[in-house]
């Protein structure tokens, strides 16, 4: 559905440009600005610096059953039965545990690099219009199948991007 209105959206776009004469049309690969703009490079750094901390304490966890999970296969057979039914339950509360908080953290993780990609999404939607307007673009579309380089405005949004917070900081 989504082809197809994008097809039609086309097509409109060549007959009105035959009719009218000077149509403009531009293309935006959001997903390079998602990963090349300044603002999601320091989206990225911000959510790792904040889950860094949780992040390691997975690793702990996740070594601290790999150490009792080999010394169980390594001195199993030697403790009494109580003492290894102890230390499979202890392991398997561990494992428990490491599976829920991972579960959590990406569950956390992805809520936070949705809500800071929207933030940069909302950035580049703004820069898309201003440049837009300036340069007297009709039509500015951000996902295509194909995308002519002549039509391709992703480095102007780019450098936009890159300065509008120089000048909120001068502000």
């Amino acid at each position: 559905m989504k082809t197809i209105f994008c097809a039609v959206l086309l097509l409109f776009a060549f007959v009105t440009q035959a009719g009218a004469g000077d149509f403009r049309i531009g293309v935006v690969d959001t997903e390079r600005i998602l990963r090349e703009s300044d603002q999601a490079v320091r989206a990225e750094k911000k959510i790792e610096k904040e889950f860094a901390v949780r992040d390691q304490e997975i690793k702990k966890l996740i070594k601290q059953v790999k150490d009792q999970q080999t010394s169980l296969e390594k001195d199993g057979s030697t403790m009494s039965d109580s003492v290894r039914r102890n230390k499979e339950r202890e392991l398997a509360n561990l494992n428990l545990n490491l599976q829920t908080l991972q579960r959590e953290f990406r569950e956390d993780l992805n809520l936070r690099k949705n809500e800071e990609l929207a933030v940069v999404l909302a950035h580049a939607d703004k820069a898309i219009r201003e440049i837009a307007e300036s340069e007297g673009y009709d039509v500015i579309l951000q996902e295509a199948v194909y995308r002519n380089p002549k039509v391709d405005i992703t480095d102007k949004v780019l450098k936009y991007l890159a300065n509008e917070p120089q000048e909120k900081s001068e502000k």
